[in-house]
């Protein structure tokens, strides 16, 4: 069995994870459902979709929609659908995908699965899996930090997991300038 310290000392040895972010039609942890995931590769190689939403998806928030500026007229036009979603996640991702509203994400993640009927080939973690609890705090800091200097837009999927992997690479790359011997 693999510890969590077990689990930290391999990703510092290893290349950086992989990061997936949501936007939603709500943030309803009942009703709301995924318009679009991003999907940020070890590499920064980002993938997104926008998500056709399913029949039986009916929730529409007007404030999340002036947050994430996509329409849900656009989503019905342009997205694609979730089984073909959730088939290009299962191939890309390999293993284990991070992400930093675990809560929201895997409900997401779930509700865009169930509806293309198919199950993930990866498991979803939080990136404070990965982090110690002197990172977890330093965090917030750094992905405001890292938003400014990327000067990317936020609350689109690809740019959020970029942002994620920017603020990963930032947070250790200080825990390993505290590492090394002075």
């Amino acid at each position: 069995m693999t510890t969590t310290t077990e689990t930290r000392k391999s990703m510092m040895q290893q290349q950086s994870p992989v990061f997936i972010d949501f936007e939603a039609s709500s943030l309803d942890l009942v009703a709301s459902y995924p318009i679009e995931v991003g999907l940020c590769l070890a590499d920064g190689t980002t993938h997104s979709w926008l998500i056709r939403p399913h029949v039986l998806w009916l929730d529409w928030s007007e404030s999340a929609e002036k947050i994430h500026r996509i329409p849900r007229e656009r989503l019905i036009e342009e997205g694609v659908e979730a089984s073909d979603v959730a088939t290009a996640l299962n191939q890309l991702i390999p293993g284990v995908a991070y992400c930093d509203a675990w809560t929201f994400d895997s409900f997401w993640l779930h509700r865009l699965f169930r509806a293309a009927r198919v199950t993930p080939s990866f498991q979803l973690e939080s990136v404070s899996m990965i982090l110690n609890a002197s990172e977890v705090a330093l965090w917030p800091d750094v992905r405001r930090q890292v938003i400014e200097r990327l000067d990317v837009s936020v609350h689109r999927a690809a740019n959020d997991a970029y942002i994620l992997l920017e603020t990963w690479k930032d947070v250790v790359a200080g825990r390993r300038r505290s590492a090394s011997p002075s």
